[in-house]
């Protein structure tokens, strides 16, 4: 009987990792939630200021996780540096967590926010929206099994064409279209039924559907195990992919003042398709084939890398020992990638809607993504190994920037649990139910 694999190929190469760090980020957010944030943040300087210290914030989470990636260059990343600082049981809620919760609601809202864009391309009624999300997943999910350098070549291709989409909205609304309105910078906070919340609580909301849209940088680190010279390349990655995107989101954002006024981006569901469709009427079909690209490439990007973390948990004994199975011919973790994305299906047919899923998703990510750079500090103080290596990573300005990633981290999660309770308390529940999964699972061993 032929012996199975036991490690994961290594394949990934530094282009391919900085695509998927970007690629992760770069999916639905930015073209779906401008209209909700212009409706909290109704100025042109408060929403750039929103896009640009989200970027700052994102970039300080990348420059520590960056250290910890160049520290820990295995396969599974924010897992292993919550299980090496912390224990089996803050490791285990993280994994818990992510299939449960995060990465594969993310999938979930991914698929349904493809679905609706898909289906306006082919020309499908709303009712076929569960059906596509789920079709989609299914696709994504037998593709990311073959193997992940198939995985790795089709979001690359996606995240460039993304990029070169979103390169040309950009083009068109700050140097072709002539009748462009003109942008007024005054400081206002907010109008209507928003007047009586503070600034503080204005962005605050805001930055919920900001944030959603830069994260998933961090999903480079879960591929170290399956990258080449995972040491330098890993943290390159995401500090590389973290630029690409603050840049390509200031600069979008920006494009959208200049081809809509404020109430045309806060009446719009769809602000990239009505901003092009000013400069020319196929513009929304043209804004719509983009959307459908980004969201697939984004959705592919978590289906191949969250399933390195259960395979992980596996391996280490945390988890179900069928979920560390590869696949004799792909070299792939295929048990942890199909209950992932069944969970995602079931997601798929729970909620239904995109807006549902992303708070669900942002709440419990953000916890642990706090915890994750927590980290650094206790390894800082364990050893002296960073300042003995001279080529070894170091987050510049610590322990600032780990401290204001931190911080942030904080000011948005208990911004979730007053301002979206419902959706934060659901993602609560299941992380809740994950210490009586711990205790059973190491009883029953």
């Amino acid at each position: 009987m032929k012996e199975e694999p036991t490690d994961l190929k290594k394949s990934l190469t530094l282009y391919g990792l900085v695509m998927i760090a970007a690629g992760a980020c770069i999916g639905s957010g930015i073209f779906l939630v401008p209209s909700s944030i212009a409706k909290t943040l109704p100025s042109p300087s408060f929403i750039l200021i929103a896009w640009f210290i989200g970027g700052i914030f994102t970039l300080t989470g990348a420059l520590t996780y960056a250290e910890l990636g160049a520290k820990f260059p295995k396969t599974g990343g924010v897992y292993v540096f919550l299980r090496e600082a912390f224990g089996d049981l803050t490791a285990f809620l993280y994994g818990w967590s992510l299939l449960t919760v995060v990465t594969s609601g993310a999938i979930a809202a991914l698929g349904l926010g493809f679905a609706v864009y898909f289906n306006k391309i082919i020309g499908l009624g709303a009712d076929w929206n569960v059906i596509v999300a789920i079709s989609a997943i299914v696709f994504l999910t037998i593709i990311n099994i073959i193997g992940v350098k198939v995985g790795e070549i089709v979001s690359s291709t996606l995240t460039t064409l993304k990029l070169i989409g979103i390169g040309i909205v950009v083009f068109i609304g700050v140097f072709l279209y002539q009748n462009a309105p003109e942008i007024s910078w005054e400081l206002a906070v907010t109008t209507g039924n928003e007047a009586s919340k503070s600034l503080f609580s204005s962005f605050a909301v805001a930055m919920i559907g900001v944030l959603w849209s830069y994260g998933g940088w961090y999903h480079a680190s879960f591929l170290a195990g399956e990258t080449r010279n995972a040491k330098k390349t890993v943290p390159r990655a995401m500090i590389i992919g973290t630029i690409i995107v603050m840049i390509t989101y200031i600069s979008i954002n920006y494009a959208y003042l200049r081809l809509l006024s404020i109430d045309e981006i806060q009446n719009s569901g769809a602000a990239a398709a009505d901003a092009v469709s000013k400069f020319h009427p196929s513009g929304g079909l043209f804004i719509a084939i983009l959307i459908a690209i980004s969201i697939f490439g984004t959705t592919s990007i978590y289906t191949m890398s969250a399933p390195r973390i259960y395979f992980t948990m596996a391996q280490d004994g945390l988890f179900f020992k069928g979920l560390a199975r590869i696949h004799p011919y792909y070299k792939t973790p295929i048990n942890a990638i199909l209950i992932q994305s069944g969970w995602a299906i079931l997601l798929v047919l729970f909620w239904q809607t995109f807006e549902s899923l992303i708070t669900y998703v942002v709440f419990i990510d953000w916890v642990f993504l706090m915890l994750g750079a927590l980290t650094i500090f206790t390894f800082r103080k364990r050893s002296n190994s960073l300042e003995n290596d001279p080529e070894a990573y170091k987050t510049p300005l610590y322990p600032f920037i780990p401290a204001f990633f931190v911080i942030i981290c904080a000011i948005l999660i208990m911004a979730t649990l007053i301002e979206k309770p419902e959706q934060a308390l659901a993602g609560a529940v299941l992380l809740g139910l994950g210490f009586g999964v711990y205790y059973l699972f190491k009883k029953s061993k």
